[in-house]
């Protein structure tokens, strides 16, 4: 012990300290292993296959009922996010406006050709949903259509029905003309 260190103190500071670096350096240890890990296991990551499955984007229109409101006429937009799609499994954001212009939003999956929808119907911390099972499929048209089949809660114990939808047509926009371009006159 060294002449400043003549009591107990001096002891108990000295096993606190090196007790602090004994954890500091296993500590380390610990962290350069888990970044290794992290190294190993980025290298190794595979990039998700790319999007193969159908892009059912578009403005659907709906006709459907249910007991609360029984038949009713509205749109529905399906919006490819490419981003999180991958493979047979593509992923949407997915809109809903009503004959009197209330929009819900919400988002619907696609395994190949079945669909999960679902939307908020209500707001606050105790938000109600719209939850829809559909399978896509083209119509004798050749346009893409949908059956869906949805469950909305409430307190009373919900409230079933479902919709038809339909793609509907883009016009096709006629191509734009590039604007002539002045011929520069010529030397004679």
């Amino acid at each position: 012990m060294s002449p400043a260190c003549l009591h107990e103190d001096c002891t108990s500071r000295y096993n606190i300290v090196h007790i602090l670096i004994t954890v500091m350096i296993r500590m380390k240890k610990v962290v350069v292993f888990l970044a290794a890990i992290t190294l190993v296991s980025v290298a190794e990551a595979k990039p998700k296959p790319a999007f193969t499955s159908h892009n059912f984007s578009g403005v659907y229109a709906c006709k459907g009922n249910n007991e609360l409101v029984g038949d009713y006429e509205m749109t529905a937009t399906l919006k490819l996010k490419r981003v999180s799609s991958y493979g047979r499994f593509g992923t949407y954001d997915y809109s809903t406006e009503t004959e009197n212009s209330v929009t819900y939003l919400g988002q619907a999956v696609a395994d190949g050709n079945r669909l999960a929808l679902t939307f908020k119907v209500t707001e606050g911390r105790s938000a109600d949903f719209s939850t829809g099972v559909a399978e896509i499929i083209k119509n004798p048209q050749g346009r893409w259509s949908f059956h869906n089949y949805y469950y909305e809660a409430d307190d009373t114990g919900g409230n079933y029905g479902s919709e038809y939808c339909v793609l509907k047509t883009v016009p096709v926009q006629p191509a734009k003309k590039k604007p002539a371009t002045p011929k520069s006159p010529s030397a004679s």
